[in-house]
């Protein structure tokens, strides 16, 4: 399965205002307008499993589409501390928009992806289909 990338800027600012825009972003975070969940991908001889860690968040904040095997798992973490009386020194959390996509293999069932949220875990469940079988032996003449 390979990961789609986006967003690469952050590796190689182009300016030093930018390097400077970026760590001030990073050191407040309740500020930012979109965040990268961490992401562990698996697979089995049966299927491929995501899991992206997203505590916090309902599983209607989620949405998870499949189009032209792209599969693209997006959602909103909203910043709702707004509690009187109480002075925020440091906020690590991160809120915001995130958008995560995959280029799933041709031997996926696309029909039976399952996602389940439980325990600030997004797990979606990738099937494959044993009858697509993707590798073959080249004879050598």
């Amino acid at each position: 399965m390979k990961v789609a990338r986006r967003n690469t800027d952050w590796l190689l600012p182009n300016t030093v205002d930018s390097f400077f825009d970026r760590f001030y972003t990073d050191t407040n975070s309740a500020t930012r307008s979109a965040f990268v969940p961490k992401t562990d991908i698996a697979e089995t001889d049966n299927e491929f499993e995501i899991q992206l860690a997203v505590p916090g968040m309902q599983k209607e904040d989620f949405k998870v589409d499949l189009n032209n095997g792209l599969l693209t798992i997006s959602g909103e973490r909203k910043f709702d501390k707004e509690e009187t009386g109480k002075n925020f020194y440091s906020i690590q959390t991160e809120y915001g928009n995130f958008s995560k996509s995959f280029q799933l293999p041709e031997d996926v069932v696309a029909k039976k992806i399952e996602a389940t949220y439980e325990s600030g875990i997004l797990n979606v469940i990738v099937p494959k289909d044993k009858s697509k079988k993707l590798t073959s032996e080249i004879l050598v003449k």
